[in-house]
């Protein structure tokens, strides 16, 4: 195993319970790759943040067996620092109201409604994937200037797969579902609970390193693979630096999760020159945590905070004794965690750690998190390769490589890194555990295939769809059905807005436009031009906006769905079970 992360301890502990000999090599001094656990003055920092969330059996069953006890159930709570305000996430519908306005919030409704009914055609970039599902305004406000900070591209060159894949099942109708209803289907943005090790992620980390060499295996850390070697169409063995000196390692089979780009730089003799070519164009977005040590007890309630603020450069802020008491050593201070994304060698990453200490000092403090006089110590560490960018070139670079990792017999690519896709640490995992089915078992688990939807690779397979049924989902990208609810829901605010909003201009203005009005009460009851009367016409408003944008909704679904089932005459059944659905 190359890389002792999530990914490569999970498929040697697979191995070694299985009685194999399994060797990872891990370059740093600590195991845990991105989920590893810094310590300074006993102070634990995790490296990002990580919610132990999983809808793998696999992966939660192997979480429990190694910690167990020490895992611990916390409450979610993560706010976006936005314009000097904060606002809960998942939307809250008062805070969201008291944080924006009425004013704001009717913009947001409005550009939701145009951009529900007029998208953009095609969803290229991450632009225009949130804007067709949140519309413009709500883009600019909350998924811009962060997101901008993060990858450090425009919008606009960012690529929509990434956010179909970490916000896939999230839009503006779930989160404002979600504020007043608990939804039927857990949706992995909005989950309220999640477990985590009383130390951080590097502790349930350690403890599978310990496990492993217990079962027999080994773990060799500060081992930086710097060749990899090949005869043909078989690796034979890896170069290792390790402690100023080098080492050849033979092999039977190899999992590897370092930076896909870096295992084809590596290779020797080297790959096809257009291979080379390809691997060079991937590109990364690395970033380091400032962490500070602040004399106070309690700054803020939040797990972290997102802040959307472009006067500032840090990206995102924990609060780790707010993930475990047991990361603080003193319970009268408090630990935070800056984080700057950047890449690796630019003015952020260069930044001597004093310097890095004081910018976190005075962000906070701009911030209104802490007074820079609290801040009693710090450290700065540093995380590359922290996230593959998803680029206007990655897909097709990505395609050359796949295909000629193909071709090696006895390598698999496995992790966030190895696969170039941003994974969470349980689909990381899932990828080293079928990579070892793949070894031991002979079986032929696409592990380019798993991302953050997949729960189980063969519920792909059981759960293909028919012939009938990728007919209609081509026939449903063709003519998309529009969301009863959400146009319901948007129309019956505007409306409602807009009554209110008319009646209070001619309550104060008066003449002959209130006495139109007042003729209004003869379809509304109990409406009248008065302060009381703006606030009835608003309820009116909203029932009458929600019914002509629901049942517009149902009438062109039902209509479209007619029409689907005229074209599968062969297939009635089936379609007429996708027509209710549909409606």
């Amino acid at each position: 195993m190359i890389g002792g992360g999530p990914a490569g301890l999970t498929a040697a502990y697979e191995l070694t319970r299985q009685q194999e000999n399994a060797i990872v090599l891990e370059k740093y001094d600590k195991v845990g790759g991105i989920a590893r656990t810094e310590n300074y003055r006993g102070y634990h920092f995790d490296m990002g943040g990580h919610r132990f969330y999983t809808k793998s059996a696999p992966v939660q069953q192997m979480w429990q067996e190694v910690l167990g006890d020490d895992f611990l159930r916390r409450p979610r709570l993560s706010r976006i620092f936005y314009q000097n305000k904060y606002f809960h996430y998942p939307l809250k519908p008062f805070n969201a109201l008291l944080g924006l306005g009425p004013i704001e919030g009717v913009r947001i409704v409005a550009s939701y409604l145009r951009w529900h009914l007029f998208p953009y055609k095609e969803e290229e970039t991450f632009e225009q994937w949130v804007t067709n599902r949140f519309g413009k305004r709500l883009f600019e406000t909350f998924f811009k200037s962060y997101t901008e900070k993060v990858w450090g591209i425009p919008c606009n060159e960012l690529k929509a797969e990434w956010a179909a894949q970490r916000i896939k099942d999230l839009s503006l109708k779930t989160a404002i579902t979600a504020m007043f209803l608990k939804p039927q289907e857990t949706i992995k943005t909005l989950i309220e609970e999640f477990d985590y090790p009383r130390r951080g992620p590097g502790m349930l980390w350690t403890a599978v390193q310990d496990r492993i060499v217990e079962q027999g295996g080994q773990v060799q850390l500060n081992s930086n693979v710097v060749g990899i070697h090949r005869e043909g169409q078989r690796i034979t063995g890896v170069t290792v630096e390790q402690n100023g000196r080098t080492e050849f390692v033979p092999g039977r089979s190899f999992i590897s999760s370092m930076p896909l780009a870096q295992l084809i730089q590596w290779l020797d003799p080297p790959p096809p020159s257009h291979v080379l070519e390809a691997a060079n164009q991937l590109d990364y977005r690395d970033f380091l945590t400032v962490c500070l040590i602040i004399k106070k007890p309690n700054l803020f309630p939040d797990n972290w905070i997102y802040i959307h603020d472009p006067s500032v450069q840090v990206g995102r802020i924990q609060n780790f004794k707010n993930w475990s008491a047991d990361m603080v050593p003193d319970l009268a201070t408090t630990s935070l965690g800056l984080e700057y994304f950047c890449n690796e060698g630019d003015d952020i990453w260069n930044m001597p750690d004093a310097d890095l200490i004081a910018l976190g000092t005075r962000e906070i403090s701009k911030i209104g998190l802490a007074q820079s006089e609290d801040v009693v110590d710090g450290a700065v560490f540093r995380v590359e390769k922290s996230y593959p960018v998803y680029d206007s070139d990655y897909e097709t670079s990505l395609d050359v490589l796949k295909a000629y990792v193909a071709t090696l017999e006895n390598l698999q690519t496995i992790g966030r890194n190895g696969l170039h896709r941003y994974n969470n640490q349980d689909h990381a995992m899932l990828t080293g555990m079928m990579a070892v089915r793949n070894l031991l078992y002979g079986e032929t688990n696409d592990l380019w295939q798993v991302n953050a939807e997949q729960e189980y690779l063969e519920e792909l397979v059981l759960d293909a769809p028919t012939e009938s049924e990728r007919l209609l989902d081509v026939l449903d990208g063709a003519v998309p059905k529009l969301d009863p609810l959400s146009l319901g829901m948007s129309l019956g605010v505007v409306i409602g807005l807009a009554f209110l909003a008319t009646t209070l201009f001619v309550l104060l203005r008066g003449g002959d436009i209130g006495t139109t009005m007042t003729l209004l009460s003869q379809f509304y009851p109990g409406y009248t031009v008065t302060a009381v009367g703006s606030l009835v016409g608003l309820g009116y408003g909203f029932f009458t906006g929600f019914s002509l944008g629901w049942g517009y909704a149902f009438l062109r679904n039902a209509t479209t769905a007619v029409y689907l089932v005229s074209l599968h005459r062969s297939a009635q059944q089936s379609v007429m079970r996708q027509f209710f659905e549909y409606i």
